[in-house]
C-alpha cells in the first residue's frame, strides 16, 4: 500500500492556533529592533547625540583633545580650528544663530568681551576647581562664564644667539637705537595671545595712552609686525629680526627645533590663560555634553592630552591644577615675574585698541 503524502495538506486549525502567537511575537520584536536578530543595547561608549559638539578652537592640542574625549565617551566632536581673531569675529557674527557649542583659545579678555555681550553660558563650576592652584583660582570669573585650563605668558622675549649675544633686560630697552629694526611681534587683531600682551604693557606703564606711546616708539624704531607666531619665528630664524615678543609656549617650542633660539622672561610677564567657554545657546543634551567635555579636559587624562597634543607648542603650559607638572623645559612658575590683568577691564577695550594698533603701528 502506498502512504498518502502530506506535503500539500493544509495545516490543521489546532496547529495554527499553537504557532500564531509565536509568529506574532517574533514579528513584533523585529519591528522594534529594526531587523530580526538586532540588539537594543548600544555599543560601549556610544552617544545618543545625533550631531557632534562643535568646538571653535585655536589650541595646538584641540583636535587631539576632541579625539580623546570622543574615544572615552562616544560623543563626537567637530573641531573648527583657526586663529583667535577670526573665530571671535565668527562667533559675534553668529550671535543670533550660534553654530558653536564650545570655544577654546588663549586669553580671558576675549571671553570677558563675549560674556558682556551675553554670548556665554554662566554658572558652570567644574569639579576640578577644588584642586586648582592659587594662580588658577585667581583667574576664575565670578559669574563662572568661562574656565581657565592652563597658563602661558604674553609675551616672552625670544632671541637668536647667532645675532644677539646679550639680550635686553627690560621692555623699555626694545625702543633703544641698539635694537633699531631688530624687533618683531604679532598683530593683536589676528593673534589671540598678542592682545593680552599689549594690554599688559599698557597696564604696566600706567594706562592706554602710556602704552600707545610705547608702541609708537617701537614703530619708530623699526618694529616688524607679523600675523602669527609662525611668521614671527620664521623672521627670527632667518635673521630678518633679532628679537621677538611672542607667546612663551611658541618661543620655548622653537628652541626644540633650533637650539640657537632662547627665551627670557622680562618683568612683568602677563599671565595668559587658555580658556574654555560654553555657548549661551547650548541647551539640554548639548549643554550636558559640553560640561562633560570641560570636566574631561581638567581630568588627569585630559591634562595628559593637553601636554602631549602639541609638545613643541601649546603643550608647553603651566598647569592650573595642583599636582600637575609642566613639561620639563619650563622653569618653575614661581621664578617668572608675572602680573595678571582684569579681563573685564581690558576685554571691552580690545576693539578700540586693536583699531588704534592697526592704524598707527601695523600700517
Amino acid at each position: 500500500m502506498f502512504r498518502r503524502s502530506t506535503a500539500n495538506r493544509p495545516p490543521s486549525e489546532a496547529l495554527v492556533r499553537r504557532i500564531a502567537p509565536v509568529l506574532i511575537a517574533c514579528l513584533s520584536a523585529c519591528l522594534v529592533l529594526g531587523a530580526c536578530g538586532g540588539s537594543t543595547k548600544p555599543a560601549a561608549g556610544a552617544s545618543t547625540t545625533k550631531a557632534p559638539l562643535v568646538l571653535y578652537a585655536a589650541e595646538g592640542y584641540d583636535a587631539a583633545e576632541g579625539a580623546a574625549f570622543q574615544k572615552a565617551t562616544g560623543i563626537p566632536v567637530k573641531v573648527d580650528d583657526n586663529s583667535t581673531g577670526p573665530l571671535t569675529t565668527q562667533i559675534e557674527a553668529e550671535k543670533n544663530n550660534p553654530k558653536w557649542d564650545l570655544f577654546w583659545v588663549d586669553g580671558a579678555t576675549v571671553f570677558a568681551s563675549l560674556d558682556t555681550q551675553g554670548l556665554l553660558y554662566k554658572g558652570f563650576v567644574p569639579t576640578a576647581y577644588a584642586r586648582y592652584n592659587s594662580v588658577g583660582k585667581s583667574l576664575i570669573p565670578t559669574d563662572h562664564s568661562f574656565v581657565p585650563t592652563g597658563l602661558t605668558m604674553a609675551a616672552a622675549l625670544v632671541y637668536n644667539t647667532k645675532t644677539i649675544g646679550s639680550p635686553p633686560t627690560s621692555w623699555n630697552a626694545l625702543t633703544s637705537s641698539q635694537y633699531q629694526g631688530a624687533v618683531g611681534m604679532n598683530d593683536p587683531s589676528v593673534s589671540g595671545p598678542t592682545y593680552p600682551y599689549v594690554a599688559g604693557q599698557m597696564q604696566n606703564l600706567g594706562g592706554v595712552s602710556q602704552g600707545e606711546a610705547f608702541y609708537t616708539k617701537l614703530k619708530s624704531n623699526g618694529l616688524h609686525v607679523y600675523q602669527t607666531n609662525t611668521n614671527t619665528l620664521q623672521a627670527l630664524e632667518t635673521g630678518v629680526i633679532k628679537l621677538a615678543t611672542i607667546q612663551s609656549s611658541a618661543g620655548v617650542g622653537a628652541g626644540f627645533k633650533n637650539p640657537n633660539i632662547k627665551v627670557i622672561y622680562l618683568r612683568p610677564e602677563t599671565v595668559l590663560p587658555s580658556v574654555l567657554g560654553i555657548s549661551a545657546g547650548a541647551k539640554g543634551t548639548v549643554l550636558a555634553e559640553a560640561k562633560q567635555f570641560i570636566n574631561f579636559v581638567l581630568s588627569p587624562a585630559g591634562q595628559k592630552v593637553m601636554q602631549s597634543g602639541d609638545p613643541t607648542g601649546d603643550s608647553l603650559f603651566w598647569p592650573v591644577i595642583s599636582g600637575e607638572k609642566p613639561l620639563s623645559p619650563l622653569p618653575a612658575l614661581s621664578s617668572v615675574p608675572t602680573q595678571t590683568i582684569n579681563p573685564y577691564l581690558w576685554g571691552p577695550r580690545q576693539a578700540s585698541i586693536d583699531t588704534w594698533f592697526t592704524q598707527h603701528v601695523v600700517q
